[in-house]
């Protein structure tokens, strides 16, 4: 059985937290940004957690 590969997109979009479960960034910082309040934008910045319901799909992409 060969080795299993990374998915590359997502190894550069979530990150392992010392506990195994995965951090994710937050959607919507990129562009358009003037007509978002500067709260909106500075809380943007903050990673979270993927949701439990995906945890598996994505932990697949990323071991």
């Amino acid at each position: 059985m060969p080795k299993m590969k990374t998915h590359r997109g997502a190894a550069k979009r979530f990150k392992r937290t010392g506990s195994g479960k995965l951090k994710r960034f937050k959607a919507y910082k990129s562009h358009i940004t003037a007509k978002k309040s500067p709260k909106r934008i500075r809380n943007l910045r903050q990673s979270t957690l993927v949701s439990t319901s995906d945890m598996k799909r994505i932990g697949q992409m990323v071991p």
